[in-house]
């Protein structure tokens, strides 16, 4: 098989590239920031990545939000890397990194990006699956542990500058969601990696989709209150009392979203400390 090989850079039509069959949709707010900054700049700083198919089709590789700002901007064409030889897994892999490395994610698409990611490193690396029964023993794996081998873990964490920890809660709740993943795009409220890890954690399907659903209306607060209430009404109690513990959460959910990047820069610096013990405590 041939390798990736790198045709041209050079533009391209932006009405000639197909977008379909993406990670994740383009935000709005992304895509008006990089207006801006070309309003302010004159120039997109960076090219596109494309794939010229065998029949001479263009598909989009890398670069969603710099496509859509130039097709709202009115651009007929767009300056582009165009790769030829290419692979569907290479293609994603390169969409998912370029994502993970250069944009501002929530932890939704992060998890769906990083799951997937797994998917194709354990596909092109097989000796890297996690190992079961009595080799999982003699690799001296915890057993409860069902989320990424520790190779794929540390390399992603050290790639994208995330703890191992995190990047193996984010793959597990990443994995587990499936076709939620698109449903819960459409929460009232930004769903929190917490939310995730408990929706990851639901076993039947109905309370799963009363919990998503919830959240998608705005009926509750996050998916630990959603489930709350789902298990109280299906025991026909009383909806449960509210927990402090969880409205103070949902505060701080709320301020960070509000606070401009300085701010939060500046809450990372001051309580680094405090935020690498409670992260190393954590179970």
């Amino acid at each position: 098989m041939k390798s990736p090989t790198l045709q041209m850079t050079g533009h391209v039509p932006v009405a000639e590239i197909d977008t379909r069959n993406r990670l994740r949709p383009v935000s709005d707010a992304g895509v008006e920031s990089l207006i801006a900054s070309i309003g302010e700049v004159g120039v997109m700083k960076d090219p596109i990545h494309v794939r010229r198919k065998k029949n001479g089709d263009l598909v989009l590789i890398a670069g969603g939000h710099r496509l859509e700002a130039a097709k709202r901007l009115g651009w007929e064409t767009i300056e582009a890397k165009v790769w030829v030889d290419v692979t569907d897994d290479w293609s994603r892999l390169m969409e998912i990194d370029d994502n993970l490395a250069g944009a501002e994610m929530n932890p939704l698409d992060t998890a769906v990006f990083l799951a997937e990611r797994k998917r194709l490193y354990e596909k092109l690396h097989p000796e890297a699956k996690a190992a079961t029964g009595s080799a999982l023993a003699a690799k001296r794996w915890d057993a409860a542990d069902t989320m990424s081998v520790a190779s794929f873990a540390r390399a992603t964490a050290e790639k994208f500058g995330m703890s191992d920890r995190h990047v193996r809660r984010l793959i597990e709740a990443g994995t587990k969601l499936g076709v939620d993943s698109a449903r819960l795009r459409q929460a009232a409220r930004p769903v929190t990696l917490k939310d995730l890890i408990e929706i990851a954690k639901i076993g039947e399907v109905t309370e799963r989709y009363a919990v998503i659903d919830a959240l998608i209306k705005g009926e509750a607060k996050s998916a630990g209150e959603a489930r709350r209430v789902w298990i109280a009404k299906e025991k026909g109690s009383a909806a449960p009392e509210k927990d402090p513990a969880e409205d103070a959460f949902q505060a701080l959910v709320k301020v960070w979203a509000r606070a401009p990047m300085a701010a939060r820069r500046r809450f990372m610096h001051e309580f680094a400390d405090d935020l690498a013990e409670l992260e190393g405590g954590a179970e």
